[in-house]
């Protein structure tokens, strides 16, 4: 039977996997469960065939795993797969579906990640868990002060700079319960900012190294945390059509919601990586700052439209024009030009 399988459907789990076979007319050959600990090993014993998982936790790895025994493997949104469940969710329910919507041929696919790029994405998540986590504790700080009637400047630099002249209490306003508290919260604020440093640092280190980041930078907007994430997000840039479709993968392009012919555009759809997407998106916002100092193409047309719409609205514009351009210069190989739209 394991000559027949043409299509294997694998719902990924965290003890206990569902494979659902199929052979080349669709049809079911079996629908059974694995665990985690043989599944590599049973894999490596059926016959080169396609592979389709889900794009969750652990299918990058699985998906490395799989490709290094000989299999296609192809990870689909599970969005996608969700229409092609029968009947009520359950594991086999699942594992089905996935070999179902994988027959379907205008099915859109995610890449697997390579180790090089969840290494990358890897920091981003770190630096970015530590950044909410400073946040919160600086919010919190401002406003346990505040209930002590002493009003700290907005900003994470700001409570730095003032926390130690408060916590002297040179005016009698805490008591010392509270000197202790927040001098605690000052040592556990400083040593947040360090640790998101010093990613910072391993991040730059890494873009110094990396060529296709090298390249990205040349582009107005984007910096090392830019240039970085955009090589962990996107990875081979041929898996995009051009680079709306690379813009629209970002959630940079208008939710459309039409019908009988009406045509209505709305917001953003903020669709993909919501990380990548901010990121872009504070980049456009730095590189409008200083457009109207240029006089390239690129800059003409960020005024003009800066001048017709809202800051928002120009911002968010600029962000994804920067996404194809970024994805125009990974696929062409090419540093950025100044003429170029």
């Amino acid at each position: 039977m394991n000559q027949s399988i043409t299509r294997l459907g694998i719902d990924l789990a965290k003890s206990v996997f569902q494979v659902c076979a199929t052979d080349k007319t669709g049809r079911t050959l079996f629908n059974k469960t694995i665990k985690r600990t043989q599944l590599a090993e049973w894999m490596a014993q059926i016959p080169p065939c396609e592979v389709i998982m889900e794009a969750c936790a652990t299918s990058n790895h699985w998906a490395r795993v799989f490709q290094s025994q000989g299999h296609r493997v192809k990870l689909i949104h599970p969005a996608f797969v969700r229409p092609y469940v029968k009947t009520n969710k359950n594991d086999a329910a699942d594992a089905e579906a996935l070999c179902e919507a994988a027959s379907r041929p205008n099915m859109r696919y995610v890449q697997p990640k390579s180790v090089e790029q969840q290494d990358i994405q890897l920091l981003h998540r770190l630096r970015e868990r530590l950044v909410a986590q400073r946040t919160a504790l600086s919010n919190q700080t401002r406003g346990l002060l505040a209930e002590y009637g002493v009003i700290v400047p907005l900003g994470v630099h700001q409570l730095r700079r003032c926390l130690p002249a408060i916590i002297e209490n040179a005016d009698g306003a805490l008591s010392p319960l509270a000197c202790e508290a927040f001098a605690e919260s000052y040592d556990e604020l400083v040593a947040l900012t360090q640790r998101i440093e010093t990613i910072k640092h391993k991040i730059v280190d890494l873009c110094s190294s990396h060529p296709r980041c090298q390249t990205l930078l040349s582009a107005p907007g984007v910096g090392p945390m830019v240039a970085t994430a955009m090589v962990a997000t996107m990875g081979n840039p041929g898996q995009f059509k051009n680079g709306r479709e690379f813009a629209a993968f970002l959630g940079l392009v208008p939710r459309q919601y039409s019908s009988g012919g009406k045509t209505v555009l709305k917001g953003i759809s903020k669709r993909g990586d919501p990380h990548m997407r901010t990121l872009l998106i504070q980049g456009a916002q730095a590189a409008l700052r200083h457009m109207h100092k240029r006089d390239d193409k690129l800059s003409r047309w960020a005024c003009a439209l800066k001048a017709r719409k809202n800051n928002g609205v120009a911002v968010v514009a600029l962000a994804n024009k920067l996404a194809r351009i970024c994805w125009a210069m990974a696929f062409h190989q090419t540093e950025y030009r100044t003429g170029m739209p």
